[in-house]
C-alpha cells in the first residue's frame, strides 16, 4: 500500500467500520471512537487513515461486511420468501379442505 495514495470514501467507510468493531469489541471508548471518526474524514491519504488504527490488532474478517453479507443476506430473504410461500399455500389448502 502506497501511504501516499489519496484516500476515496470507500477507503473512510472501511476505516469506520473498523473503528466501530474496535468499539464494540470494547478496544475504544465512544469518545475515542468520535474522535477517529472525525480524524476519517479529514484524511488525505491511506497513510492517515492507517495511523488511525495503526494501534489497535488486527481484526478477523467480519461476514458482516462485504460481499459475503450481500450473498448471506439474499440467501435469508430467499429462506424468508420460501417460508412464507409455504405458509400461503398450506393456509389455501387448508380453507379448501374446510369448505
Amino acid at each position: 500500500m502506497d501511504v501516499e495514495l489519496r484516500a476515496s470514501d470507500d477507503d473512510r467507510h472501511r476505516v469506520v467500520a473498523e473503528l466501530h468493531r474496535h468499539t464494540t469489541a470494547g478496544r475504544l471508548t465512544l469518545d475515542e471512537f468520535s474522535d477517529r471518526v472525525g480524524a476519517v474524514w479529514t484524511a488525505r491519504t491511506l497513510g492517515d487513515l492507517a495511523a488511525l488504527t495503526r494501534d489497535l490488532p488486527a481484526l478477523p474478517d467480519d461476514p458482516a461486511t462485504g460481499a459475503t453479507t450481500i450473498g448471506h443476506g439474499r440467501r435469508e430473504l430467499l429462506v424468508l420468501f420460501a417460508v412464507a410461500a409455504l405458509t400461503l399455500l398450506l393456509l389455501g389448502g387448508f380453507l379448501a379442505v374446510t369448505r
